[in-house]
């Protein structure tokens, strides 16, 4: 098995009210066999539509899977667009209705006569047990081309996956594998990057080279199929290591890490503690490097000085500093940093102050006007930033900003600068 098409079924998946997660965790898993995965897509609850994208899948791809509609509703019908499609009856299977009859009972629980319609097999498809639900898994082969059922809830989804579908994958599954690598990059404009590095991955041409702006900086993912996984990872590996050197210190991970991961890892190897004083993000820089364990090592602790107040009796902001030069300004931002640094005894200070909208701004401080400040032994510096767009990309890109900053002083201090 080479390619494969996954098709979420279920029309709210349609709407704006619910996000298709399965399918990334297939994808990963796939790749991880060396499947490729060539079209995914989402169909409503609809019979006819839904037979003829299993049928045109099953023409293009060795491996079609279905998620979702195996529920017992009338609006479930995954099962009978695919007895359509293959020209297969349904036909109840014992072990399931017992299956369900018990999980029923177990929960004291009377089962609704449209429960059975779950235990509805296609003829010649094998069941896939559901641990943990009613709705079994089911894989079914057809013309050298495999379908496989499954239900939508994620639990229920991966680990119907993981138990059943993956042992029969890897029976199938070839020699060929997929090599990939994720550098990523902070403090750089995707078209300066691309201007940098095209001359470099274009003469790889059996590297698979995509790039992607994110609001955690741009992604350069790259990407070689092969059986000899040894030739094929010191190929991506070279490449990587070139593209690397071209862009210098704006690359902060070269396998995937996040800047989060990161910015600990270079706090902790350096024995350095951090604080933080945030106004317009609101707590998320904190947020966000409490989120990576073990940070209870670097991190001191941090203030949502959001009021002038709170600016002035948390972070030690001068009230006349406020009056004369405004809450948003570079002088602030460095007595907040300061502050926050000598009232903790962190060894780094970061601060944040900004307008993140969509209201508050005026011609000299338009909207997505953003100060940063760190404060450390050597010295406080500041940046202004200019961000554009909405309210929550204003904030996410300010904490990525300033985690970057945070991440350079660092690297810089370790390798010796200032």
């Amino acid at each position: 098995m080479r390619h494969a098409e996954i098709i979420a079924v279920g029309s709210e998946m349609l709407t704006p009210f619910r996000l298709d997660t399965n399918s990334l965790f297939l994808t990963e898993e796939l790749n991880r066999l060396g499947i490729a995965l060539i079209r995914k897509s989402v169909i409503g609850d609809d019979r006819a539509l839904l037979r003829d994208a299993i049928l045109e899948a099953l023409e293009r791809a060795d491996l079609v899977i279905a998620t979702g509609g195996l529920g017992p509703t009338e609006d479930d019908l995954t099962r009978e667009a695919a007895s359509d499609a293959l020209g297969r009856r349904l036909v109840p299977n014992d072990q399931v209705l017992d299956h369900i009859r018990g999980r029923f009972a177990r929960m004291g629980r009377v089962m609704a006569p449209n429960n059975e319609r779950q235990a509805l097999v296609p003829e010649g498809g094998q069941v896939l047990p559901n641990a943990l639900g009613t709705a079994p898994g089911v894989w079914i082969e057809a013309g050298g081309r495999a379908l496989v059922l499954l239900p939508g809830p994620p639990g229920e989804l991966r680990h119907i996956f993981t138990e059943h579908v993956l042992p029969l994958l890897e029976l199938r599954a070839g020699a060929r594998r997929m090599i990939h690598r994720l550098l990523r990059v902070a403090g750089m404009p995707e078209s300066d990057l691309d201007h940098r590095i095209a001359v470099i991955y274009k003469t790889y041409a059996d590297v698979e080279t995509t790039i992607l702006a994110t609001p955690e900086g741009i992604e350069i993912h790259l990407t070689l199929w092969s059986e000899d996984l040894a030739a094929a990872a010191r190929r991506v590996d070279e490449l990587a290591g070139r593209i690397a050197e071209a862009l210098g210190e704006a690359v902060f991970s070269i396998n995937g890490e996040t800047l989060d991961e990161v910015v600990a890892r270079e706090l902790t190897l350096a024995g350095a503690t951090i604080a933080v004083a945030e106004s317009c993000t609101g707590g998320l820089v904190s947020e966000r490097l409490t989120n990576v364990p073990g940070s209870s090592i670097f991190f001191r602790g941090g203030v949502v000085s959001y009021s002038n107040e709170m600016k002035t009796a948390w972070a030690g902001v001068p009230a006349a500093l406020i009056e004369r030069h405004g809450a948003v300004s570079a002088e602030v931002a460095i007595a907040m940093a300061e502050g926050v640094r000598r009232s903790t005894g962190a060894s780094v200070g970061l601060s944040i102050t900004g307008i993140a909208g969509p209201g508050g701004g005026s011609p000299e401080k338009p909207v997505g006007t953003v100060h940063i400040a760190l404060a450390a032994g050597q010295g406080t510096r500041e940046r202004l930033f200019r961000f554009g767009g909405e309210r929550d990309r204003v904030r996410r890109l300010a904490s990525q900003s300033a985690l970057e900053m945070l991440r350079r002083h660092l690297v810089r201090a370790r390798q010796g600068g200032s």
